[in-house]
């Protein structure tokens, strides 16, 4: 099966989660008049045991088509992934099943531009991190905690993802 990647937008992927990016007119202007400040763009979640960390992630460049064989979960937090290069990278979610344990349901595919960056919120199926160029280095803001915080799920077919 093939799955057509889309442009990433805020109103398409709010089912999903937050788009990080500086469209439209800043929300504050700062120091001195000189910086525009896009205030407070995604929902942060880190449970009641958990905390807020940052880690950075050096993931190894996908080609197109890109082979989606699994799709992963963070119950316990959200997970925002911010680019620290300026190309396009590809962004897979699923909708939530029926039931809590359910299996993903309907898979979507987004082709985030460069300077665009999102957060998937708590518990929301998604691929793994996919750049599409090197680097293929990202700043992760996400849940550090002890419990349990990562389920996967193998798909019954694998989905062939392209791009227009």
């Amino acid at each position: 099966m093939t799955l057509r990647a889309h442009p990433l937008t805020a109103a398409a992927f709010a089912p999903f989660g937050d788009v990080l990016e500086t469209a439209g007119d800043p929300d504050k202007i700062i120091n001195q008049g000189l910086c525009g400040r896009f205030h407070d763009r995604a929902a942060l979640d880190f449970g009641p045991r958990g905390r807020a960390g940052i880690s950075l992630f050096s993931a190894q460049p996908r080609a197109l088509p890109y082979r989606l064989e699994l799709v992963e979960r963070h119950p316990e937090g959200s997970q925002a992934f911010i680019p620290m290069h300026q190309n396009p990278w590809l962004v897979i979610t699923a909708q939530a099943g029926e039931m809590p344990d359910a299996p993903p349901g309907a898979v979507h595919a987004f082709l985030a531009a460069p300077g665009q960056a999102i957060n998937f919120h708590r518990g929301t199926w998604h691929g793994v991190l996919t750049p599409l160029h090197g680097p293929g280095l990202f700043a992760v803001i996400d849940r550090i905690g002890d419990t349990a915080n990562l389920e996967e799920h193998w798909l019954a077919e694998p989905l062939l993802v392209t791009c227009p």
